[in-house]
């Protein structure tokens, strides 16, 4: 591997290791063999964001990694390839928010910073929550950007996503998948529409992906879920 035309020497390369690189350094490199490898690109402008929100100045360089074992971003990699070619891959909603999160580590990590972070604590404004709510219900498929959201509440990406997640408890992808699983559960048990439908009404890709996302937050199945409601309200 060469940056900057220098050989940067590299040894045996274990499973989830971690090379961090800044691309002003036109990084190239030869394998030697095919590999199989996942590759963020994260823009140096939402890391400037994200130090802006954290309360730090801008980053003045990055550390070079090569073969980091770094744990936090080999568990964040292990836990999207389940996502990789499935057909209810993560929304841009929930990638978004994941971008953040690296976004936040590599900064902290890699980043040569200029003071300690002290940032706001508080969360949205009345209006902000309004709006915000609304874009998502609007967007139920979680096909909208987060910076969408953020420029309607007039808040950078980063200050906006942990301002949300103050006043809600919760992350945009995280309130909207809350959000289509009660959604469901409204057209369950005051309609008679099949699984599929409500699957597709309440913003899921296919009925697979409704029952996998739905046992998960609720515990139980769709049609399970169904008929105790039934069952339940037939007995009162």
């Amino acid at each position: 591997m060469w940056t900057a035309d220098k050989l940067i020497a590299t040894s045996i390369v274990h499973l989830f290791r971690s090379n961090i690189i800044d691309f002003d350094s036109e990084p190239r490199c030869w394998a030697g063999s095919a590999f199989d490898y996942v590759h963020y690109s994260v823009p140096r402008k939402g890391l400037d964001d994200i130090a802006e929100d954290l309360g730090f100045g801008r980053a003045s360089d990055y550390r070079l990694a090569v073969l980091e074992d770094d744990l936090v971003v080999a568990q964040i990699t292990k836990s999207i390839l389940p996502f990789l070619g499935r057909k209810d891959r993560l929304s841009v909603l929930a990638l978004d928010q994941f971008s953040l999160v690296l976004g936040a580590h590599l900064l902290q990590q890699y980043g040569v910073l200029q003071k300690t972070g002290r940032r706001s604590k508080g969360g949205l404004a009345p209006w902000q929550k309004r709006r915000a709510s609304e874009l998502l219900h609007e967007n139920m498929h979680g096909r909208i950007r987060l910076s969408h959201i953020a420029r309607e509440c007039g808040l950078s990406v980063s200050h906006f996503a942990r301002s949300f997640k103050t006043s809600f408890g919760a992350s945009t992808h995280q309130w909207l998948i809350q959000h289509r699983i009660d959604h469901a559960k409204q057209l369950m048990s005051q309609t008679s529409m099949s699984l599929i439908e409500i699957a597709i009404q309440s913003g899921f890709n296919d009925q697979a992906a409704f029952t996998r996302t739905f046992h998960q937050f609720v515990g139980v199945s769709p049609g399970r879920w169904r008929r105790h409601y039934r069952t339940r309200h037939l007995r009162a």
